[in-house]
């Protein structure tokens, strides 16, 4: 039931159309049991034909009811049909759109353990299964809920000691029904399981073909998704198993009605205490009768299926973001681009340090540079301040105010940031350039591209600006995708640059337009620098050398060169491995 209550929350905007399909249902069922009524009006007009009391005319009334019913339980089902579907597939596009917003607002630190296809799993075809719940499973509830009523009170008013034969085999088929539920509904749900595990390797597999064709594991990677193919198989059809023994076994069970009718109603009818035509309308109402529970019986796989993909739903929707804006937090224009970190710790994992006490000031307008060993924090910092995780301990100001202070879409449109692992989205090169800021002119696209050196080599694709990429930027060299994630920052214009190893993927030459172009850029501009080439930051105004987490020198670069401590010993490396390399 809390399944179904939280859906019922996405029903309320077509409330209407659920009204007008609940109408049309009623309509069927009332046709439905008009119809075994003109079978027993036909019987006894013969009946008092063959005595002499009736007229053709009756039979022809009788005919033209039967048309007359046919033809509105067929408008009526097809309202049922269209409008129920109608509606499920907009709640069902309801829900989509609110799963994927509230995916959305969750902390990176949620998307750590989770894969991609598992989550779009439960975005597709976890709810792909509330259509059948909505469309098929609740109409036919309600009908079959309603003829049971109606069906009820004929069969007792016809004959109320054969309608309580009729009873008899009602409470074994409600105990099916209930024992089938609770056996099911966890054998769906690890069926929805193994079908996410599939989703999940085949997006794997498509994202990393190359290192499958480079490493020729294609064999290692069929057999890989051909056992979760098979352990999806194996798990479906062990609830399928169960129910197609279970409906069989309802069908035997409601059949038992039909033997205790003929048998008692043969009785009576024989006594004469029953007459014909309603033995025969008892008989035909009585497959009615069970109907509703026959019915529930074959459409509770798809419920039961439907429930446990709710259950798997509901437990992202239930999921509270980690990081979310504070009650007072404020919004901001354009900040100066002050930065303080006051006694920063921070860990991505319990027990596993990765920053500790963490303290330095930025002043509005300077460049900063982090450097040290891999692993040391760099890229952690650079996270922090446009609050992609929040720190366990100490403040991080933006002009003196704590960050957990400003409205999380306000304090990151203060930030430009472009990364080491440059992910383009699956469009046009212009596209991907003007997601710094969709609302920029193409002049301003073009002056962001020539600022990043990519104007030249964008003119040369084959359709310019409009060039599609591919999925992830594919159809570019990582020195392309660098400046244009580079492009987009700069359209950007935020008064924060954040740069973690922006010229990694560019060889000497181009690193070195791009440099002359970050400088007029970084003039006026808050920069930090995630350094890989320690030669790209000598003129920073303060150089923060990190070590297990921890700040161990900071100063400019002459001068942490004269202490001759981590920072002289990276540089002497890097120069030695810079004068190897060129030999």
């Amino acid at each position: 039931m809390k399944e179904l209550k939280a859906l019922m929350r996405y029903m309320k905007p077509y409330r209407l159309h659920i009204f007008v399909a609940t109408v049309c249902m009623i309509m069927v069922t009332a046709m439905n049991m008009a119809g075994p009524w003109m079978i027993r009006n036909l019987i006894s007009t013969v009946t008092q034909s063959i005595e002499g009391k009736a007229s053709i005319a009756q039979v022809n009334f009788l005919a033209l009811a039967v048309i007359a019913i046919y033809l509105l339980r067929a408008v009526s089902q097809f309202g049922t049909n269209y409008i129920s579907h109608y509606a499920a597939w907009k709640i069902l596009e309801n829900i989509r759109s609110h799963l994927y917003d509230h995916l959305q607002k969750l902390s990176l630190r949620f998307f750590h353990d989770k894969q991609t296809g598992e989550l779009m799993s439960r975005v597709l075809d976890d709810t792909r299964n509330f259509e059948q719940l909505l469309a098929h499973a609740i109409p036919t509830l309600v009908v079959n809920g309603l003829m049971l009523i109606g069906v009820s009170v004929i069969l007792f008013s016809m004959n109320l000691k054969l309608a309580l034969y009729t009873l008899i085999p009602i409470p074994l088929l409600f105990w099916m029904v209930v024992k089938f539920s609770k056996i099911s509904r966890p054998m769906f749900k690890e069926a929805q399981k193994e079908i996410a595990e599939v989703s999940a390797i085949l997006q794997d597999n498509f994202s990393g073909i190359k290192e499958i064709k480079a490493f020729t594991q294609e064999e290692y990677e069929s057999k890989r998704t051909l056992s979760r193919i098979a352990a999806y198989t194996r798990a479906i059809l062990r609830a399928l198993k169960l129910s197609n023994a279970f409906h069989p076994s309802i069908e035997f069970v409601s059949g038992l009605g039909t033997v205790i009718v003929i048998f008692f109603g043969g009785r009576l009818a024989l006594a004469n205490q029953l007459a014909l035509e309603d033995l025969v309308a008892f008989l035909l109402y009585l497959n009615t009768f069970y109907q509703p529970i026959t019915s529930f019986g074959m459409i509770n796989e798809g419920i039961q299926h439907a429930l446990a993909s709710a259950e798997r739903v509901f437990e992202i929707l239930n999921e509270e973001p980690e990081i979310k804006d504070d009650p007072d937090a404020i919004k901001v224009d354009r900040v100066k681009g002050k930065i303080e970190f006051r006694n920063v710790s921070f860990r991505y994992v319990d027990d596993v340090p990765v920053l500790k006490n963490v303290s330095f000031k930025v002043n509005p307008g300077e460049m900063i540079a982090l450097v040290g060993p891999t692993g040391v924090g760099k890229t952690t910092i650079a996270n922090l301040i446009p609050r992609f995780y929040d720190p366990d301990s100490g403040q991080i100001l933006i002009d003196d105010i704590d960050i957990r202070k400003i409205k999380l879409s306000s304090l990151r449109k203060q930030i430009s940031m472009v990364s080491q692992d440059v992910f383009l989205f699956n469009g046009t090169v212009k596209e991907n350039i003007l997601y710094g800021r969709p609302d920029a002119t193409d002049e301003e696209v073009i002056a962001a591209a020539k600022a990043a050196n990519a104007h030249d080599f964008i003119m040369e694709l084959p359709e310019g600006y409009n060039t599609r990429v591919g999925e992830r930027g594919v159809k570019l060299s990582g020195g392309q995708k660098q400046r244009i994630s580079i492009a987009r920052a700069l359209l950007k214009d935020a008064p924060i640059l954040i740069l973690d190893e922006a010229t990694s993927s560019v060889d000497t030459q181009t690193e070195k337009l791009i440099q002359e172009a970050l400088e007029n850029l970084m003039k006026n501009r808050t920069t930090i620098v995630i350094a890989h080439r320690l030669s790209t930051i000598r003129d920073a105004d303060q150089i923060i050398v990190l070590k297990d987490g921890e700040i161990v020198e900071a100063g400019r670069h002459n001068e942490l060169l004269k202490k001759g401590g981590l920072y002289s010993q990276l540089c002497k490396a890097q120069s030695t491995s810079e004068e190897l390399m060129a030999v």
